[in-house]
């Protein structure tokens, strides 16, 4: 039996919502007109029935024997809608992310005073993603200036190289770099070292999970710059890690000056001078291979389906370890390396992480999931981790039993899509590789009568992330697969018919 995505649910979550009752029509009128598709239907298929569908609403137009089904503009909204499918099935890094489309980590730059030879600003990072997070060792920024502006000091960060400040007789700049590299400062540093919102190590949570710890800042003094708004000239090519690669940002963009307000509300300041920077992040740009992958079992099939082989490529697999293996228990196994070089356990699907989702129970009116998350990583513990899942059923979760959870609801429309994450101080630290390697919970759902079933892997989610990052699906040809027939056993059976039998003859 070959199972796939319906193409429906990976193409509606990409457009917005006043597009989807277009598109919604689009296919009912397709199926009126018998255009059939099926939920098996590749892409290309797809895109042909639209593109025929939309010639047959032109010739019915031109040819002025159609009922008055299209108008001039809804054909240029169709017709937009089939070129934004074909965009979509080109390979592409776009830093776009359909269940957060509005996701981004944004740097505001707000000049607080004018200085002899430059300014001071207060630097801002705030992380509006809704399920991804900065984990240790951090965030890194860096930038380019415009001149040959130089950093007397800063509060609340610091760069990794001083540069080359031989020509300053005297006072010696903090950085005179014309590219600095800005690292967030370690918890505990002196008072006079603080700054509001620093020094976490960089760790920013996501806004979605913590929105007061998806908040970094610090002070930074800029000297040989710009006095005044007209002869400011904002840096360029900013980058940002966070700690790995894969986010983009781009160009400074001058905006309102920030409000303020003093601390008994009485009274509104305002920055001398406010520019953004957008930064958003791509898996594609951040790896080649995914980084966790999923496997699926339920209480109706024995088999287990597990994540594909070498799911997160097997470029480790000559350096792993084997978990009964004396390595796995040696002491300093858990000690990260500076370039984050991992250390993973020995699996078929050479993943730092999976994903696992069974099928626990079916009752009358609801069904019951269990999740876990298994970590084989023995360098990296996961703080305030987070799983996403896109399922239809979602919207109807009653009860999630260890885990914190909160819809996410990008359309407002569908509401497939939800995030799971742990209980501060209780399950938010997924563990190195090993015993405590591991989360799990449960998830009770309410059946939709119209929509509920098994067959064709129905009730195995759509999508999964984990830590924003999408997770490696099984193929949908291996997922677990309802019995033809239900157990019939042949001793009731032959009990019965004897029964018939003799009714029969006492006739």
């Amino acid at each position: 039996m070959k199972l796939t995505t319906s193409w429906y649910d990976i193409f509606i979550p990409l457009f917005s919502a006043k597009y989807r009752l277009s598109l919604s029509f689009l296919i009912q009128c397709s199926n009126t007109n018998n255009l059939q598709y099926s939920p098996l239907s590749s892409y290309q298929e797809v895109l042909g029935t639209l593109m025929k569908f939309w010639k047959m609403g032109y010739d019915q137009m031109m040819t002025k024997t159609s009922h008055k089904v299209f108008k001039f503009l809804e054909m240029k909204s169709i017709f937009g809608l089939v070129v934004l499918l074909f965009l979509v099935m080109l390979p592409s890094t776009a830093a776009y992310d359909p269940l957060d489309p509005n996701g981004n980590i944004t740097i505001k730059w707000d000049i607080v005073s004018w200085t002899a030879d430059g300014y001071v600003a207060a630097v801002t990072m705030s992380n509006f993603q809704m399920y991804r997070s900065i984990m240790s060792p951090g965030w890194t920024l860096g930038w380019q200036w415009a001149k040959k502006e130089v950093i007397w000091s800063m509060v609340g960060a610091q760069t990794t190289e001083q540069g080359d400040c031989s020509k300053f007789k005297g006072n010696v700049p903090h950085c005179c770099k014309r590219n600095p590299v800005v690292l967030d400062l370690l918890p505990g540093v002196p008072y006079n070292q603080q700054f509001s919102n620093c020094c976490k190590a960089g760790v920013m949570s996501a806004w979605g999970q913590d929105p007061l710890g998806s908040v970094s800042a610090f002070q930074v003094s800029v000297g040989l710059a710009g006095t005044s708004n007209k002869t400011v000239k904002l840096p360029t090519n900013f980058t940002l890690l966070g700690p790995g690669p894969g986010y983009t940002c781009g160009p400074a963009k001058v905006v309102p000056s920030t409000i303020y307000f003093t601390p008994d509300h009485r009274r509104k300041t305002q920055a001398l001078m406010t520019w953004n920077v957008t930064c958003t992040y791509s898996q594609l740009l951040a790896s080649k291979n995914p980084s966790c992958c999923v496997s699926f079992s339920s209480f109706y099939n024995k088999t287990i389906t597990p994540c594909p082989t070498c799911a997160c490529g097997c470029q480790n697999k000559n350096n792993c370890v084997m978990s009964d293996s004396k390595q796995a228990h040696r002491s300093g196994i858990n000690t990260p390396k500076k370039d984050n070089t991992p250390l993973l356990q020995c699996t078929r699907h050479m993943c730092p992480i999976r994903v696992h989702w069974h099928l626990k129970l079916n009752y009358k009116d609801y069904w019951r999931v269990k999740l876990a998350v298994t970590n084989f990583n023995y360098r990296m513990n996961y703080t305030q981790w987070t799983l996403v899942a896109q399922h239809p059923n979602l919207n109807a979760v009653t009860q999630v039993f260890s885990f914190d959870y909160k819809p996410l609801v990008p359309y407002e429309a569908i509401n497939d899509t939800g995030k799971f994450y742990g209980m501060k101080y209780y399950n938010d630290l997924l563990m190195e590789a090993g015993p405590q390697g591991n989360v799990q919970s449960e998830v009770l759902l309410k059946k939709n009568k119209d929509t509920f079933t098994f067959k064709q892997g129905w009730a195995f989610p759509r999508k999964v992330y984990f830590n924003g990052d999408e997770c490696l699906l099984p193929p949908p040809d291996a997922y677990p697969f309802l019995p033809n027939s239900a157990h019939v056993n042949p001793i009731s059976m032959l009990t019965m018919a004897l029964s018939i039998v003799l009714f029969m003859l006492t006739i």
